[in-house]
């Protein structure tokens, strides 16, 4: 696609935005219902174009990326009057006599680029805000998972009038296009890396941005838990979607005391979910290309591999792996691994692990497990991390009740819920006057005029 072919979509979409169509509350929950059965008629498409990119069972893909988005589309339907009513606040004394109010306004025209590790929830669950906002919306989901890409553009299409929704395709060059042009608002979830080049050419707009980025959460385990609970939450937080996603542990700090009868359980956990050879489990997912396949191999040659290690790159399969003996100053400790690669630290003191993860960018996700109400209480006062889960993983993700986002290097701004709603909207401050007397002691001359003017201050 040139750039001229994206100039001529976007003059679309603002045509379309500026005939006021998308004020409407109406048509906007009729747009939401459109979207929720589009998904729902498509659902066995999804789970095969998922199928061939990730090798993503049926579970996962619902549980992971379709339910959600199902349950973001129902609650924006339940709210959506109340959060786009017009709010009434206090009226200064000296503005008097008026009323004042905030008008939540949409921003106009949007772009959401989505990433490919969970292309359906990723490109569809920030559309929700953006179309209860009333904003039309250009969407750019990931050419890596190209089966995937492809559905969802055919998807949009069939649904959508393109002036409100439009679906591009293409790699980083069309990316880069689409982010010089002036949009209203871009939502980026991805790396760091391109999260940096997409707010650079944002800010030449003058652009407001949401970041979804990544990071390195680390799990810290106490010496006091039900360690047979812990790792088995602990196991499926890092192994789903074969350890692709942004919340999933990047790694694992264990008290020395109980570290070993740990692994040992994770272990055996690893076992119970996908078989003695995970390769042959239909429920434990592919590498999305081979050239992740290599390069988490290269993250292999440091510590004790206690399972896994196996890879077929062809097959793009990389077995779920867990590596003893890390210090913190390996390779596969510089970044976010997005991978089944799990490195485990011994510690000898929470203070010690509290540091240890302070001395690090901040991440997107942080959990700690432990029975004792203090300590849960001093990791979330000592730390800072976009959301936390204590005693299990990856849940603070998945609930439209609670916001979603990072802070510093794992990101900027929230979503899910109203706060989609709150980041596809821009809060319009009006106040409302008659044409009643004025008071004059706001016009000139100001002549004595000040001791009053104090008071009213």
């Amino acid at each position: 696609m040139t750039r001229q072919e994206i100039a001529a979509l976007l003059k679309n979409q603002r045509a379309f935005f500026a005939s006021g169509t998308t004020r409407d509350l109406s048509y906007r929950g009729e747009q939401l219902k459109r979207l929720r059965s589009m998904i729902i008629d498509n659902e066995a498409a999804i789970y095969d174009s998922l199928a061939k990119d990730l090798g993503k069972p049926a579970f996962e893909v619902y549980g992971g990326e379709m339910g959600i988005v199902i349950r973001e589309i129902d609650f924006a339907l339940r709210n959506i009057g109340y959060w786009a009513k017009p709010k009434k606040v206090s009226t200064l004394m000296a503005h008097q006599p008026a009323s004042s109010f905030i008008v939540p306004e949409p921003y106009g025209v949007v772009l959401i680029i989505s990433p490919w590790n969970f292309p359906v929830q990723l490109t569809f669950s920030p559309l929700v805000g953006a179309l209860a906002a009333g904003n039309s919306v250009l969407l750019k989901p990931s050419p890596m998972t190209v089966e995937t890409s492809r559905l969802i553009k055919k998807m949009v299409e069939r649904a959508f009038d393109p002036g409100l929704v439009c679906c591009v395709e293409g790699g980083a060059e069309i990316a880069h296009e689409l982010v010089q042009e002036p949009f209203d608002y871009i939502f980026f979830t991805g790396s760091a890396t391109t999260g940096r080049i997409v707010m650079t050419a944002a800010a030449k707009n003058l652009t407001p941005v949401t970041l979804e980025l990544g990071g390195k959460n680390p799990c810290i385990v106490d010496a006091d838990v039900d360690l047979d609970v812990a790792a088995r939450r602990i196991a499926w937080g890092k192994f789903f979607n074969a350890g692709q996603s942004c919340v999933a542990v990047d790694y694992l700090m264990a008290h020395r005391k109980i570290k070993d009868a740990l692994i040992e359980r994770i272990v055996q956990h690893v076992k119970n979910f996908y078989g003695e050879d995970a390769r042959a489990s239909p429920d434990f997912g592919r590498i999305v290309s081979s050239a992740h396949v290599d390069r988490l191999a290269g993250l292999l040659g440091c510590g004790k591999i206690v399972i896994g290690g196996q890879i077929d790159r062809e097959a793009r399969y990389f077995a779920p792996t867990i590596i003893d003996g890390i210090a913190g100053n390996e390779p596969v400790m510089d970044d976010e691994i997005f991978g089944p690669i799990l490195p485990v630290i011994a510690y000898d003191d929470l203070s010690q692990a509290i540091t240890f993860v302070r001395d690090r960018p901040r991440p997107l996700a942080l959990y700690f497990f432990s029975r004792d109400r203090a300590l849960q209480d001093r990791v979330l006062r000592e730390t800072a991390s976009g959301g936390m889960c204590i005693n299990d993983t990856v849940l603070q993700e998945t609930s439209e009740h609670l916001p979603f986002g990072g802070v510093g290097a794992s990101g900027m701004g929230r979503y899910h819920g109203k706060e989609s709603f709150r980041t596809f909207s821009y809060q319009r401050s009006v106040v409302r006057k008659g044409f009643r007397a004025d008071s004059a002691l706001r016009f000139p001359p100001y002549k004595d005029k000040l001791k009053w003017l104090r008071k009213l201050f």
